[in-house]
């Protein structure tokens, strides 16, 4: 599968749906409430992250798009929250309609320990009335035609009422643009001409009125579906088993991909986002969920509504060349799989780079480290801080296969992707034992250096093997 976007711009995609705010309370639990028979929850800290629309909005920033938000939120607190959450994701949230007659909404978890202890939610469920109606559709259908594609993401907390759905539909397919709807309740008329709808199997259950505990159930509702709603085509997430794409008199089973199942929570968000970018990209449909079903693998081994980057894809989907997928992560799983090695007394070793064309020195340079500790962390530079640094006709290799590379290499336990010109916040989350720097470094002069020393860490400065480099072979090559 082709994920090489480095010569397209990035799409715009216009996410329209019910956004939320996920609040987290985190905490210990040791003891019982003597004013009632209740848990005592001592928080520790608190997390919020976007949930429901807002889930995909992060999706897709993660795979790189550009996205515009349409939604409603109260006048509040969690407003401005939400709010600072979407611009994180480089969301354009001039589209986001504010109210004084209902809040925004929020689901805050109190969590003791790995268990939740229980939910609070902030909402108000009812469909929206017209004056809030007219002003959705209004910075919706303002916003159409910048769109590549119209995510419609129906989370039934009230934005998406019939006349909002139909006309956002209508407006977007008489200009070309691909509309695709997370859909939910048992009534999907609302979506008749939409481009795509994307039902779990209880969903498309409901939707057709009866149980789908086959293979012949699901291709029977599928084609029910796709045909009673003009649609263009349906997809059938089936958990476990994967997912069923209905198009003009063809059925395609995507069987699951995922390794080990951990948390489904947003799963469907990955899967449409995933299919809107590939779209938006001008690929085939096939081919969208072809990487929206690699997708659904890798995010529902996560913990809560997480998301999946191009990179975690790129190596996903070319795991034939027998590089272990576990080693390319993200900076969240990177963390969380350092905890626990740390937990058990092992000592980490960082060190970062670009590692464009890797080399002998390299190679030299990253079994040397590797000596240093127990478990070697590489942070690679991404494609866009390599260009900062290198100048524009760099990198010879974009990141995924510059991380595939070095993930071959024995020597390297985990590899994580960095965009900052320096690597200082990733120092910062990693809490390396041991800081590595190749070349004529002081060891005051390292970037990280006083952070690894505060914890009681080293930095070790370790020289290149002569006349290996990246620049010297582009020479090499030039001249020949």
């Amino acid at each position: 599968m082709d994920l090489d976007f480095s010569t397209d711009a990035a799409p715009r995609v216009l996410v329209v749906g019910d956004v939320m705010l996920d609040h987290y309370v985190w905490g210990a639990c040791d003891r019982v409430s003597p004013e009632a028979p209740v848990q005592v929850v001592r928080v520790t800290r608190e997390t919020q992250s976007l949930g429901g629309a807002g889930n995909v909005v992060a999706n897709l920033a993660a795979l790189g798009a550009e996205t515009d938000f349409v939604g409603i939120a109260g006048r509040d607190l969690a407003r401005d929250q939400l709010v600072s959450a979407l611009w994180a994701c480089h969301a354009r949230t001039e589209g986001l309609v504010e109210t004084d007659s209902r809040p925004t909404t929020v689901k805050k978890r109190i969590i003791a320990g790995a268990q939740q202890i229980t939910r609070v939610d902030y909402e108000d469920a009812s469909p929206i009335g017209t004056e809030l109606e007219d002003e959705v559709l209004a910075a919706a259908l303002e916003r159409i035609p910048a769109a590549k594609v119209v995510v419609l993401s129906d989370y039934g907390k009230g934005v998406m009422t019939e006349r909002v759905t139909a006309g956002i539909i209508l407006a977007a397919r008489s200009r070309g643009v691909p509309v695709l709807v997370d859909p939910k309740g048992r009534d999907y008329s609302k979506y008749r001409g939409a481009s795509l709808i994307t039902p779990n199997r209880k969903e498309a259950a409901a939707a057709v009125g009866r149980g789908l505990p086959t293979r012949e159930a699901v291709v029977e509702a599928g084609r029910e579906l796709r045909s009673s709603l003009e649609l263009d085509a349906c997809l059938i997430t089936l958990s476990e088993a994967g997912m069923a794409l209905f198009q003009d008199r063809r059925e395609t089973f995507l069987p699951t991909e995922a390794r080990e199942v951990f948390d489904v929570t947003g799963a469907g968000d990955t899967v449409i986002a995933s299919i809107a970018f590939m779209v938006a990209h001008g690929r085939t449909l096939l081919e969208a969920c072809r990487l929206a079903n690699a997708a659904a693998g890798i995010v529902v081994g996560k913990v809560g509504s997480a998301t999946v980057s191009l990179d975690e894809l790129r190596l996903a989907v070319n795991k034939r060349t027998g590089v272990s997928e576990d080693k390319f992560v993200d900076v969240d799983t990177l963390v969380t799989n350092l905890t626990t090695l740390r937990a058990q007394g092992k000592r980490i070793v960082f060190t970062n780079g670009c590692f464009d064309i890797l080399h002998a020195g390299h190679v030299q340079y990253l079994s040397e480290a590797a000596a240093l500790g127990d478990v070697l962390v590489v942070g690679l530079n991404d494609d866009d801080s390599v260009r900062r640094l290198k100048g524009p006709t760099r990198p010879l290799n974009e990141v995924g296969d510059r991380g595939l590379v070095l993930s071959a290499l024995s020597a390297v336990s985990y590899v994580t992707t960095f965009g900052d010109d320096t690597p200082l916040e990733l120092i910062r989350a990693v809490q390396p034992d041991v800081l590595v720097k190749g070349g004529d470094y002081l060891a005051n002069d390292v970037v990280g250096a006083d952070l690894v020393k505060l914890r009681g860490g080293s930095v070790k400065i370790l020289s290149f093997l002569e006349g290996r480099s990246t620049t010297g072979t582009l020479q090499r090559m030039a001249k020949a």
